[in-house]
This record gives C-alpha cells, structure tokens and sequence, in this order.
C-alpha cells in the first residue's frame, strides 16, 4: 500500500511542482509524511495502519520526484550531478540506518510502534527546514518573478557566470513562450514537442530498467535471498541484509565522486554491465543449489515419526526424494531437517573461509570436496522446527543447504556494488535535468510514476516467480532485461555531463544517436561556433 501509494503521489507531484513550485511540493511531502507516521504508531487496528501507510507513500513518492528536480535546479553545472548523487547517498544511507534504529527497538516495548512512528522525525525536521531554503529559481523565472530568481542564482553562482546563466535561462524560458502560448500541457503535446519527447524516451525508459533489472527485490527480500542460497538462521539472513543495505549506501558515496568525472552515459553502461555479469553468477549459483541439493533419508525421517511430511509417505519413489523435492510439497508445507554434521561441516567452512580467504584455489578445492549428508523431511511448523534444533540441527523451509551458498552472497554483493553507484542514482540524475522548463515537472511526475508502477510490478511478482519458475530462472530475466536494458543506454540516453540545464533542451533539439559513448562529445555551443 506504500508502493501504491507512492504511484499516487508521484502523479499528483508533477503537476504539483509546475503548479505550486518544488519549494511546497517538498513541504507537502513532509507533511503527508509525517501525519502517515503518526497515524501508523498509533494505529489501533490493522486498517487505520493501512492508511497510515498510503499517507507515508504519497508522501514518498512526491518527494522522489521533487527532491532530485528542485537540487538540480538550484545547482551549478559542474556539482549538479554530485549533488544529486548526493540526495541518492542519503536516501540508502537512511535505509542502513533504519536497519540499525530497527534492531535498537527489536526489545523495546511496542517494538513496531517505534519502528514506524520514529519515521516521523526526519520528515517534521526536513519541513522546519525547507522554511529556511528558497524556492527553484528556474521556477520562479518560468513564473515570471525574475528579481527573485537573480537574487537566488547571484547566491549560486560565481559573479564571472551568473550574467550568462541569467541570459540563457531568460532566452530559454522566452523561447518556450513564443513556442507554446498559453496552451495547457497535454500528454499528446507531449509527445509532439521532440524535445520532449526524447527526453521522455530516456528519462522514463532508465526508471523502467532501475526496477526491471531486479533492485528491489535484492532490498526488500534479501533475507529471503540468502536463505534460499542455504542459509537456515533468520537472525545471519538479516544480518547479511545489512551488509546489503551498507554496500547499497557505499555505491552511492562512489556515484558522488563519478558522476561528474565519468559521466552519466559511461557510468549507467558500467552499472549495467556489472549487474547482468551478477545477475548471471547468482542464477547459475542457485542452478546448482536446486539441483545438487542434499538426498532425504528414509531412516533420518522416520527418526521423527510423528512428524513425517504426508507427500514423502505417499510418495511412490520415496528414495528419489531430495530437499528441494521435500520444500516443494504442499499439503501440508513441509521442511527440511539437516544432518547434524552439516551444521558442524558449515561452522567449520566459516573458520576456514576467516583461515583460507587468501587462498582461493585452496579454498575451492576444500568446498568442491564437502559431501552434503542426507536429511530428514518432515511437517513444517514451530513444534517440528524447535525438535529439529533441539538435536543440534539445521531447519530450512526456504533453500536447501548448499556448498555453493556462499557464492550466492559474492554475486549479491557484486550486483549491489555495480548497481548502486549508475543506474541507483544516475537515472534520478538525468530526469532532473533533461527536460524542458515548462514540462519539467509534469515529466519529472511521469518518469517517478513508472518508476514506482515498475517497483510494485517487481516486488509483487518476485516470489511468485521463483515458485512458478525457480529462482535461477527469475534471475536469469533479470540478467537478459539487464543486457535489453545496456543497449537502451547506448541508443537512446545521451550525455548531460557538465552541461547547463538549458543546453540540454538544445542537445535534444538537434540529438543524433551517439554510439561512440567514450568520445566526448560536443557542446551546442562548440557545435555552433564550428559552424560560423
């Protein structure tokens, strides 16, 4: 309901900006924001949590538009794309944060009531402080109340360039005037205005490929994730989960550095290529998982005769029977009990990995060696799983025990390190900055809505996919949509680097496709002055 809520507020947020300025649109965020957060710690039932939850989305997703839009605007060229890394840093710099402030409140009392209420407090502060900061003077010149936009732009930028930054966002917002009229924004005007139709093109295609590549189903189960690579503990799955949300904090601060010496193109190519690469490596990690998982043993099952899952008694080839066969019966749901020498062999693979972690052939050689021992299958349930642990064992309900499990956590980390620094923050970047004035906004709200369309489409039909398909596959879609989504970089987005906002809108006017990516490409005015 987040999500969904968040599609709302990213909608109304376009139209919002070009309305009422980014300015209010933030402080409407907050404010909406902060009532969800209130509503949700004090919520006596499940439904007014519900709606606590819509008030925190619509809050969430009107700031994901405008808070890129409105620093992008009040931002000289050279650090714009620094600066709006930086928004991206804080964004997953406050979900590792979270996981701490969570894990603080795991023995308060009313733990979830902290956990959610406590969100309050960052949207009431960032609302006491917008107060203090001006509004975007791209905005306020697109308005006419051009005193206060050069008030606002002499504050930005050095004395030697804010006359000519003046002059061109007046020829540009005059131009746009003479262009348009008074006529009101349409989707079909839209799509006329080539410019803005390019922009939309790439803008609203790299929100697409940000969810479609698989982000938000690594953040929002990677607990789930490292269980079905064959790790049993709840408490190490959640814990890996942090390291997840720390790498995704430390690819942002390296975006911060890249983004305005590399450049968007080549850095989004890198992410790209990265994350199909890691995408990869994980679907054959759990292509092996599944199909090399440990044997179910007729003797260690009836061990726990009362308790023996239903399908493997009826099962007419019981002795074919392996842990992911146990995992997928379903009437009832039934787990897999490990041999207890599995747990002493994974106790002793973490010594030896702390020992060995230099020596890599050695350490392949050892894990290729390990022989998984035969377990039992049994009903799945808190009185089944406490007998299981209680003989100093294993319980998996989700993945199976696996000698390649710790592979499954290289490509994780890999697919957070190369995601995080392009395509985590750079698509934000490049719609903040590449359209026109006039449908800045309205294409900045278009561009955030499929964002979230495509993370709720994602996170809906992820573990779906994995029962239907199996994990391997799913992330094989992943990888394929990834490589799909490389060669859209390489056609259609093209390179805004140190650019000012309005040469932008002259690049697209006159934008051929530009393969060769590592080449620098020229400026409007190099382009201009070439052909005097």
């Amino acid at each position: 309901m987040a999500v969904a809520g968040a599609i709302i507020g990213a909608a109304v947020g376009g139209w919002m900006n070009d309305r009422f300025g980014r300015r209010m649109a933030i402080l409407i965020a907050d404010f909406l924001f902060f009532i969800g957060a209130v509503v949700m710690a004090s919520a006596p039932n499940p439904a007014l949590l519900i709606v606590g939850r819509v008030f925190v989305g619509l809050g969430v997703g009107m700031a994901s538009m405008t808070s890129p839009l409105y620093i992008s605007e009040a931002s000289p060229a050279k650090i714009r794309g620094a600066l709006v890394s930086t928004n991206g840093f804080l964004i997953t710099g406050g979900q590792f944060l979270s996981y701490l402030i969570n894990l603080a409140f795991t023995n308060a009392p009313g733990t979830w009531r902290w956990m959610l209420g406590i969100a309050g407090l960052p949207a009431l502060l960032q609302f006491i402080l917008m107060l203090l900061l001006p509004e975007s003077p791209r905005w306020l010149f697109r308005k006419g109340r051009e005193e206060e936009a050069k008030v606002i732009l002499r504050k930005i930028y050095p004395a030697d360039d804010v006359e000519k930054e003046i002059q061109d966002l007046k020829e540009s917002v005059e131009a746009e005037i003479r262009e348009e009229g008074s006529a009101k924004i349409s989707m079909m005007k839209l799509l006329k205005t080539k410019t803005v139709r390019r922009g939309l093109i790439a803008g609203v295609g790299l929100q697409v490929f940000q969810q479609f590549v698989g982000i938000n189903t690594v953040m929002y189960y990677s607990p789930t994730i490292v269980q079905l690579a064959g790790f049993a503990s709840n408490k190490t799955a959640l814990l890996l989960s942090l390291v997840t949300a720390g790498l995704n904090a430390l690819g942002s601060i390296v975006s911060i550095y890249f983004i305005d010496r590399t450049g968007r193109k080549k850095l989004l190519l890198i992410s790209l290529f990265g994350v199909a690469i890691s995408l990869g490596l994980l679907a054959g990690v759990f292509h092996e998982t599944t199909s090399h998982s440990p044997m179910v043993s007729r003797i260690q099952t009836f061990h726990f005769s009362n308790y023996t899952c239903p399908d493997y008694i009826s099962a007419t080839n019981p002795g074919a029977w392996d842990c992911m066969k146990c995992l997928k019966a379903s009437s009832p749901d039934c787990g897999f009990c490990a041999s207890p020498t599995d747990k002493v062999k994974s106790h002793d693979i973490s010594i030896f990995l702390q020992s060995l972690v230099f020596v890599f052939p050695s350490l392949i050689g050892f894990l290729l060696l390990l022989q998984l021992l035969p377990g039992a299958c049994l009903l799945s349930n808190d009185t089944v799983k406490d007998l299981c642990h209680d003989e100093s064992r294993l319980w998996y309900t989700r993945g199976c025990p696996s000698k390649y499990g710790w592979l499954a956590l290289v490509g994780l980390a890999l697919y957070i390190i190369f995601f995080s620094p392009g395509m985590g923050t750079a698509p934000w970047i490049v719609n903040s900055e590449i359209y026109p004035l006039r449908f800045r906004g309205v294409c900045g709200g278009i561009a955030a809505t499929a964002n979230w369309i495509s993370n709720l489409i994602v996170a809906q039909s992820f573990l779906s996919l994995t029962e239907a398909i199996g994990t391997s596959w799913t992330f094989l879609i992943f990888g394929v949509i990834s490589v799909v989504g490389l060669l859209f970089v390489i056609v259609y987005v093209p390179e805004t680097k140190g650019l000012p906002i309005e040469e932008i809108e002259k690049m697209l006017e006159t934008r051929s496709l530009h393969f060769r990516f590592w080449e620098k490409s020229q400026k409007p005015q190099e382009k201009k002055s070439q052909a005097v």
